[in-house]
Parts: C-alpha cells; structure tokens; sequence
C-alpha cells in the first residue's frame, strides 16, 4: 500500500469520525444516549473481534480492559455532552485531547512538557470560551461535559502510548472495545433500572431518526474499522503526516454539522473555533515538521 492510499485512507477515517456528531445527534435523543452505546459498542466489538480472534492473549486483553474503561467513560461523557450542545461544539471542543494527551503524560509519567503545550492550553482556552460563548454563569453544561471528555480521551492517548509497544495493537484495541462494551451493558441495566433511559430492545427502526443506519456507521466504520485501519496506516505514514490528517477531524464535524443539521457559528464563535484548531495544530503538527527540519540539516 502506497503513503497516498495510505493518506486517503487515513482522511476517509477521520471524516467519518467527524460525520458521526452530526449523525447522532438525532438517534441519541431518541433512543438514549446509554443504549446506543452499548449496541454500538457491542457492533464494533464483535467485528473487531472476529479479526483478532487467533492472535488473542490474555495479557494484552487485560491491560486493553484497563485502558478501555477509560475509554468507556470518555464516550459516555462526550455522548451525554452531545445532547445538550451542538454537534459542531462536540467535535471541535473534543479535538482538545490532542493538547490533554501530552499534559496526561507529563503528570502520570514524568514525559517532559514542551514550552508550546503551554502556548496552545492558553490558546485553546480562550477558543473554548469564545466558541462556547462562557461568561460569569460558567460553560453550558453540555460544553463542560465534553471538556471532560476531551481530558479522558488525551488521558486514552496518554494510556496508550506508554503500552502499545509492548502489545500487538489489534489484541489490544479488541480488550478496549470488550471493556467499554461491559461498561455501557452494566450502565443500561443501571439507567433502566433507575427508570433514566429505557431498555428497548431492539432499537427503534430505519425511519425513526435513522438509529440503526448511526449504530451500523458508528459500529462497524467509527469504530472497528477505525481501529483497525488507523492501526495499519499509522506504520506506514510519517508522522507530519499522521498528525496533519488527524487534526483536520474538527473542521469535518463543523463541516457536516453546518450541512448536515443546520449549525451555525456567531463571529466570535468562528473566532474561537479557528483559535482551538489553530491549538491543535500547534502541538500536534508544529513540533513534527520542526523536528523533520532539523533532522534534514
């Protein structure tokens, strides 16, 4: 497979990745938002199964397991936040893990912080607070929960490049995925139970807010082909490359959010959304293209 494929295919996952704000916008709060997790997760894990069956150790799987429930109340953060603010402020307010990520490892395992982290958290800080539009009352509260699932998802980033050299990456995104789906399974009984969200099974119909077309694309594509795709690519791209690719997923969810579901920004919310990416870009990108230069020289 040729960088370009390799690009492209890269490109298609984080698309999807930001298409799937805006595509579940509306089954999320028609079906609940612990249901469709739990469905989605239980797609995507059995797929991704079916793949790493042969090469399953317990090992791998159970430190995945760990890293996974991380996962699990990532989602469950992000996914609750996507019921109470837009699908554009869900994706670029959850592309802030890539400025969490190195904070998460400078805090849990002593990794040297770099002078532009702390440039782009005051960066991303004011974005935030333009595009969300805070003021003396605080952040919307959809606004806050996906600041917090941002956190756990630099946190996932942070789990994962300390054990992913030490683990074939197939096996354990396969115990992430089984782990996350244990959660949201637990969590549905809780909420049901409680009488929060129903347990309705099996979901609502093709017609009904399009719930099963959500769960098929975020199951299968979002979610198990994603793991496995940006698994293969990855060792086969550069990192400016990687990093150039990955950064543009908030820009595809305000892209479909505005096409897709009607969202639109204010000019002090675009002023934000540019400074949040223009955060990213700067940990994520800036220090791969310096590092690329001096190697050359």
């Amino acid at each position: 497979m040729n960088r370009v494929v390799s690009c492209m295919l890269l490109l298609a996952i984080v698309a999807v990745w930001g298409w799937t704000f805006s595509l579940m916008k509306g089954p999320v709060e028609t079906y609940g938002v612990v249901p469709f997790l739990a469905v989605r997760f239980v797609i995507g894990s059995a797929a991704i199964s079916l793949v790493a069956a042969r090469r399953t150790t317990w090992r791998t799987l159970k430190v995945g397991a760990g890293i996974g429930l991380v996962l699990a109340a990532a989602y469950l953060l992000q996914t609750f936040g996507l019921r109470h603010t837009s699908a554009t402020n869900t994706g670029l307010i959850t592309g802030l893990f890539i400025v969490f990520a190195p904070l998460a490892n400078r805090v849990l395992f002593g990794v040297r912080t770099r002078l532009v982290l702390w440039g782009a958290i005051g960066i991303s800080v004011a974005g935030l607070a333009l595009l969300s539009g805070a003021g003396p009352d605080g952040m919307a509260p959809g606004d806050a929960l996906t600041l917090g699932a941002a956190a756990l998802f630099g946190l996932h980033v942070a789990l994962l490049d300390r054990h992913a050299k030490h683990h074939e990456a197939i096996v354990l995104a396969q115990g992430q995925l089984t782990a996350a789906t244990g959660v949201f399974l637990v969590a549905w009984l809780l909420v049901a139970w409680l009488g929060v969200e129903p347990l309705v099974l099996p979901p609502p119909g093709w017609g009904t807010d399009d719930v099963w077309p959500a769960l098929l694309v975020t199951g299968l594509v979002a979610t198990a082909a994603a793991f496995l795709v940006q698994t293969y690519v990855q060792q086969r791209l550069r990192a400016v490359q990687t990093a150039v690719l990955i950064v543009t997923e908030p820009l595809f969810a305000a892209l479909f959010a505005y096409l897709l579901v009607g969202d639109r920004l204010s000019g002090l919310q675009m002023v934000g959304a540019v400074l949040m990416v223009a955060a990213l870009i700067l940990v994520e990108v800036y220090p791969v293209v310096r590092k690329a230069r001096q190697a050359r020289f």
